[in-house]
């Protein structure tokens, strides 16, 4: 039997809000759980979450302490290209797979649940 699937989607600005990192907090405690496979997407803005330096985002403790277990699984941290910026991420330690915005709607459509920050 499979587990059920959650997206966690982020789609607001790290650097000005602490929801990205609330996102990634979540994402890290629900697949900590073994109950359910999570996949994490960041949308717009949000992809600053895997910049180099998290001392320049809103929350960074969480950030530091939750993105290392999020990207330990089994898949990327996904990155929608209509985030921008993508040399912000220059130097990145984080492992991430830029995607269509096509393949970012397939991949609401294939999970079971869906987080929306």
């Amino acid at each position: 039997m499979s587990l059920p699937r959650t997206l966690v989607l982020i789609e607001t600005d790290p650097r000005t809000s602490a929801r990205p990192a609330e996102g990634i907090r979540i994402a890290a405690g629900i697949g900590a759980w073994r109950k359910t496979d999570v996949t994490l997407l960041l949308r717009g803005p949000a992809g600053y979450s895997l910049q180099e330096y998290a001392d320049e985002l809103v929350d960074e403790d969480n950030f530091t302490h939750y993105l290392p277990i999020v990207v330990e699984g089994p898949r990327p941290v996904y990155v929608e290209e209509s985030f921008g910026d993508l040399a912000a991420l220059e130097g990145s330690p984080w492992k991430y797979e830029v995607i269509s915005r096509q393949r970012a709607a397939q991949l609401v459509r294939e999970n079971d649940y869906l987080i929306r920050l």
